[in-house]
């Protein structure tokens, strides 16, 4: 009986796994270790003072190639650290920002957002870097930026790489126009079980590994922040850049040669829920959006990695390496 009673008190712990284990984050995540040194430079932007997060990895023999590291909307720099590491061994100069509004850097009370503006500190970083030529990789979101990049900047812009990216397709043409203070509202919502049950349906297609947790984690250890309203409050905007700024009808414009790393399981694509599930089941189907994204870019290439996700460098990095280093030392 004293077993039975013991196992019946035990199991909240069983199921409750990461989320009972979750720790605060604070809002500029001091109290998170990222793989390397990072540094700060103060940017002012819009009238105010904002601090710009990155890492700057340089290596012991370096080939005169740089690359730049662009982190999706749900990440920031720390999850690019097995691409860093590999492409550093190889002799590249690794520069990973965490853009205004996401991980360490600044979330500010008032920002207007933009892929543009985004683009421009990058820039900003770069000349502060005396970085004149680098390879720029986007994923997700980050894929939205980089191309964004690459169109401000093509004598920057040596290479482009778009893993996953979203914005592929044009959600403001099927899906209905909330207000930011309606993604305030719904950021607000979040907690542990629903950011994992987001990032398992879309980004692995159902199919979960302990190792995800850590980017599941560190969304949810903001929520119990009592600043974590700032954080959505950021969140909320850049949901709106992305929905109002597609870049999807410029793809034509890119001049730099281009590389898609696309995980064909992917099925990310923001604002499902606000349309029918007929609708539903016509967006994030990457198997598709790669072939015509392909046919939309000048001198680019498609690697397609079947029965792959969102994300093929943390999902599967030894055939996501491969054809980005082949990309990179052509």
């Amino acid at each position: 009986m004293k077993k039975i009673i013991y196992l019946f008190l035990f199991l909240p712990y069983i199921f409750l796994g990461q989320e009972g284990n979750l720790k605060e984050l604070e809002v500029d995540l001091e109290n998170y270790e990222y793989p390397y040194d990072v540094h700060t430079l103060e940017l002012i932007v819009q009238q105010q003072k904002l601090g710009f997060s990155y890492m700057d990895i340089k290596p012991e023999q370096h080939n005169g190639k740089n690359v730049l590291l662009l982190h999706g909307k749900n990440f920031n720099g720390a999850y690019w650290e097995t691409t860093i590491e590999k492409l550093s061994k190889t002799g590249f100069r690794v520069i990973v920002p965490d853009q205004v509004g996401f991980g360490k850097s600044s979330k500010p009370e008032y920002f207007q957002y933009s892929f543009h503006q985004l683009a421009l500190n990058t820039k900003n970083l770069l000349d502060t870097l005396g970085v004149e030529k680098v390879a720029v990789l986007g994923h997700s979101m980050g894929g939205m930026l980089a191309t964004r990049f690459a169109l401000m900047f093509p004598e920057v812009t040596e290479k482009l790489i778009l893993e996953n990216p979203i914005g592929l397709e044009d959600y403001k043409r099927v899906i209905p126009y909330k207000p930011v203070s309606w993604w305030y509202e719904n950021e607000l919502d979040k907690d542990y079980q629903q950011i994992k049950n987001y990032q398992k349906e879309n980004y692995y297609d159902g199919q979960w590994k302990p190792e995800y947790d850590e980017w599941v984690n560190i969304l949810a250890g903001w929520t119990l922040n009592e600043n974590y309203p700032l954080v959505a409050w950021n969140a909320a905007l850049t949901y709106d850049m992305i929905f109002t700024q597609p870049v999807v009808h410029e793809f034509h414009d890119i001049e730099v040669p281009t590389l898609l790393i696309i995980g064909t399981r992917d099925r990310t694509a923001l604002g499902k829920p606000l349309v029918s599930e007929e609708e539903r089941e016509t967006m994030g189907k990457y198997q598709e959006l790669g072939k015509n994204t392909q046919d939309k870019i000048p001198n680019s290439e498609l690697v397609e990695l079947e029965g792959i996700g969102h994300l093929p460098h943390i999902e599967a990095f030894d055939r996501f390496i491969e054809p980005l280093l082949a990309f990179l030392k052509e």
